[in-house]
């Protein structure tokens, strides 16, 4: 037991003990503990960041679209409501109607992802639920058209709202 608290060279007192150590290492394993829960709420919050971001996103690009729509830029059809027939007529483009040389419009570079949708096998188009403007607004069901996205993700948000609400 004397081995415990003394150190291995007589006369030399620079090295620690091993109670010390075990006491260091406890407090640091404590203190990790406590920090966890912190990085997790931390990751949950970027994610919750990113998708508040990428919805304001591609709703901007569909209202985007429907102006043009309006504004005939886009060539009507008899019973459409103007907006994008999918989410992908918006990266893709849709012929401008006004310009000479026929040149498409784009929307959007690219299609951001649901980050609560964890699937990575699926395209960015499908980790999204799609509204129809034919939808009622409590029936968030798919149509003809993209009226509206939200998140397909169950979860309930930090600030206890489900994403689906969003």
């Amino acid at each position: 037991m004397n081995l415990l608290f003394k150190s291995f060279k007589t006369g030399d007192n620079r090295g620690f003990t091993l109670i010390e150590l075990a006491i260091v290492v406890t407090i640091l394993g404590i203190l990790a503990s406590a920090v966890m829960p912190l990085a997790h709420i931390g990751a949950t919050r970027a994610k919750e960041l990113e998708l508040k971001r990428n919805l304001r996103i591609i709703r901007m690009a569909m209202d985007s679209y429907k102006k043009a729509y309006d504004d005939k830029r886009i060539e009507a059809e008899i019973g459409r409501s103007g907006y994008p027939l999918s989410l992908k007529a918006l990266v893709e483009g849709v012929v401008d109607v006004k310009d000479p040389e026929g040149n498409k419009m784009y929307f959007l570079r690219r299609l951001p992802r649901d980050p609560m949708n964890n699937n990575e096998f699926l395209p960015p188009e499908e980790t999204w639920e799609t509204r129809s403007y034919e939808s009622e607004p409590d029936n968030f069901t798919g149509g003809d058209d993209v009226y509206d996205i939200r998140s397909t993700s169950e979860d309930i948000a930090l600030n206890d709202t489900p994403y689906k609400e969003w």
